[in-house]
């Protein structure tokens, strides 16, 4: 009873926003089988797929190609170099765990004080930012491959080398850039955990609800509406 008083109420917040979380990725699943075009991802990854091709069976737009993933590559760095300093600020984080975690406490409603409850929290917090550095890390390197990949004759190319697989190592660079953005997204709720459950709860809603929104492409949102998808 005495694990249960002091970290009952966490546990039972964290399970519960796992399982929000788990509810709405599963019935964003269905929801794309039933309509494939319903996520802004599948756009995403049809876009990058027509663009490779439209680039390596046109002549003349290598300097669009070079600019274009540039600027992709430019993102992913700023947003590795986020994530690297973020990782920094939570492990120092973790060095003040007895006096935060007291200080904290007045916002910790049904919350324990507990410095080893803090370390777990800050970990947690600490992995988020770690799987988005790695993921942001992956599109620089998928990207870079990219670079070379499609200013190679189609003519000349080997079969590795043809637009679909191109397009193919691009669209994991975007899942990869698409995984880091998560993480980023549910940092938040963890953030909030060290102010108590409740924000916990409440912050893992508020991101859910972002997503529901953010996950829909523009098409999706217009049959929603009422409105006829514009072609």
């Amino acid at each position: 009873m005495r694990f249960w008083d002091d970290v009952g109420f966490d546990l039972a917040a964290l399970v519960a926003s796992v399982f929000i979380v788990a509810c709405y990725y599963l019935w964003l699943r269905a929801r794309v089988r039933r309509d494939p075009g319903y996520s802004i991802h599948a756009a995403n990854e049809i876009a990058r797929r027509l663009w490779v091709l439209g680039v390596m069976t046109s002549e003349g737009k290598d300097v669009l190609a070079v600019q274009t993933l540039r600027n992709f590559i430019m993102a992913a760095v700023f947003l590795a170099s986020t994530a690297s300093l973020l990782i920094m600020g939570t492990l120092t984080l973790s060095g003040q765990s007895e006096t935060l975690a007291k200080t904290w406490h007045v916002l910790n409603l049904h919350g324990s004080p507990s410095p080893e409850l803090w370390i777990a929290k800050v970990l947690c917090l600490l992995v988020a930012f770690i799987v988005a550095f790695f993921a942001f890390t992956m599109t620089v390197r998928l990207t870079n491959h990219v670079l070379f990949m499609i200013n190679v004759p189609r003519s000349d190319a080997h079969r590795d080398l043809a637009p679909e697989r191109v397009a193919g190592r691009l669209n994991r660079a975007g899942t990869y850039f698409s995984i880091g953005m998560r993480a980023y997204f549910f940092a938040v709720p963890l953030v909030f955990w060290l102010f108590g459950p409740p924000f916990l709860i409440a912050a893992t809603l508020g991101v859910v609800a972002a997503l529901s929104f953010l996950d829909r492409s523009s098409s999706s949102r217009e049959r929603v509406g009422g409105e006829e998808p514009k072609g």
